[in-house]
């Protein structure tokens, strides 16, 4: 599973003659390729990517965990238009503790973030994104920090809502509030569009955001189009229910919102 998602298996030959099929006929806009981590995973991964290029005229992302920039070389060689390579968390220090060493991760954030830069040398500013998961235990200063560096490394952050699922070390902690998302996902998209920087926001004493640095018509221009609240990520990207039951409460619209969903997500910004 990734998030609330399950992923059926199928035969290659058969999701590549869909993809083939599905893209001539103007239904699918990107394929996106995600990886666990094992052994083999950048061979088959660098297989799949240039069988997919081969099919199909579509942009191709891979969102994966490349162990040196070697392996990043070679997805860009294969076929991938874009990379995403996972931060998750907001501080090095949740990072340590959801997927470090204290998690008996191999990973680190230093190295991840030097991965990006790598990325970034190979794919061009842009076309490398990474993926924070709100709900972590971070502050709303801490995520906006982070989203300000990476956009300033040239790397486009996406967004994510924790998602507690059953049997993980997690399933027992809360989502965040849908009000504490709504002002990080207006922050991104301001920081990402380069109507805002994280220097100019105002923060409480608990580190929520109580001004985002810019003057109102352009805040509420941002807000009436919906758009800060869509899903994020690669470009056509939409990633449905990913993480929130159909029940609500939404947090990334995988589609345009209408004029009612507007004024709500507009009232749960709640910034007094």
């Amino acid at each position: 599973m990734l998030s609330r998602v399950s992923w059926p298996a199928f035969p290659t030959k058969r999701v590549l003659n869909g993809i083939e099929k599905t893209a001539k006929n103007g239904g699918i806009k990107r394929v996106c390729i995600q990886a666990l981590n094992y052994p083999e995973v950048f061979a088959h991964l660098q297989a799949l990517v240039r069988a997919v290029s081969q099919h199909a005229e579509v942009p191709i992302s891979v969102s994966c965990q490349p162990l040196n920039p070697e392996n990043i070389r070679r997805l860009a060689e294969a076929g991938a238009e874009r990379i995403g390579i996972p931060l998750d968390a907001a501080t090095e220090e949740i990072f340590d503790r959801v997927k470090g060493v204290a998690a008996g991760g191999p990973y680190e954030m230093n190295r991840q973030l030097a991965l990006l830069e790598e990325a970034v040398k190979i794919f061009g500013r842009g076309k490398v994104t990474t993926h924070f998961i709100a709900g972590l235990g971070e502050t709303e200063k801490e995520m906006v920090d982070i989203i300000q560096k990476c956009v300033d490394m040239g790397v486009l952050p996406a967004l994510f809502a924790f998602t507690p699922v059953a049997g993980t070390a997690l399933e027992n902690r809360k989502p965040p509030s849908i009000q504490q998302y709504r002002r990080i996902q207006l922050a991104r998209h301001l920081i990402v569009h380069g109507a805002a920087r994280a220097e100019n926001f105002k923060f409480n004493e608990e580190g929520r955001i109580i001004d985002f640095g810019v003057e109102e018509q352009t805040l509420r221009h941002f807000i009436s189009s919906g758009t800060p609240f869509l899903t994020s990520g690669c470009p056509d990207c939409n990633r449905p229910y990913y993480n929130e039951k159909p029940s609500g409460p939404i947090y990334n619209y995988p589609r345009p919102m209408c004029a009612e969903e507007i004024r709500k997500a507009a009232e749960e910004l709640t910034l007094t």
